[in-house]
């Protein structure tokens, strides 16, 4: 390795956070911030890490897509036999990160997550491309295989049962909804003193509160 990780570093110095600079509501504020990401073209502004639990303890993440937002909180979809759908199962709390390296920000989610309904999922598989609707037949996530051929052969035998067909949603595929209680936004500054404002949610109420870097 030509470069030693350890001399890897960047001053961030585009914007500072204080509380003048954000929205009572969290939800609100986040959307600012999504849209400034959108605006900035951040590749894969929705694409946020996802940490869950083990039915033994151990922590496990993974990168998702948001493809819900709203009051209620941040949905994502995928398969309900998966490794994150066992540990959902296991402990229905999980915690997501949004990294958006162009505008120097991060935001932290934590919350309890659960299984949105049936009606909800047929809605936005409908609109999902064909091609990812077959995708979702065809994976048995987080299942060892041999090889890729079975995909493809797999995929190939639903193509032709599908055809001129309206593919319909596998009971096995779905969304989840992260209820937040925790919104942390930090925004990095120079020398490492980022700026750290999480919101907590107490009784009905969301505290505004500044974290040390």
């Amino acid at each position: 390795m030509t470069t030693s990780i350890s001399a890897l570093r960047k001053d961030y110095s585009l914007n500072g956070l204080d509380r003048p600079d954000v929205l009572d509501n969290p939800m609100a504020q986040f959307e600012i911030w999504f849209q400034e990401a959108l605006e900035a073209a951040v590749i894969e502004p929705n694409a946020m890490t996802l940490a869950t639990i083990q039915a033994n303890g151990r922590p496990r993440s993974r990168v998702v897509l948001l493809k819900e937002l709203n009051e209620t909180g941040f949905v994502f979809y995928t398969n309900y036999r998966s490794q994150k759908a066992d540990d959902i199962a296991a402990h229905s709390f999980a915690a997501l990160t949004f990294w958006w390296g162009e505008l120097e920000r991060q935001v932290r989610i934590e919350g309890r997550i659960e299984q949105i309904s049936g009606d909800e999922s047929d809605a936005y598989f409908a609109v999902r491309p064909r091609g990812s609707q077959i995708g979702a037949w065809v994976s048995d996530q987080s299942q060892v295989i041999e090889n890729r051929e079975i995909l493809h052969e797999k995929q190939k035998q639903l193509e032709s049962q599908f055809e001129n067909q309206v593919i319909p949603r596998p009971a096995h595929w779905g969304g989840y909804r992260v209820v937040p209680d925790v919104i942390e936004f930090w925004q990095g500054r120079p020398s490492r003193l980022h700026d750290r404002l999480r919101y907590r949610l107490e009784a009905e109420n969301w505290i505004i509160e500044r974290l040390s870097p």
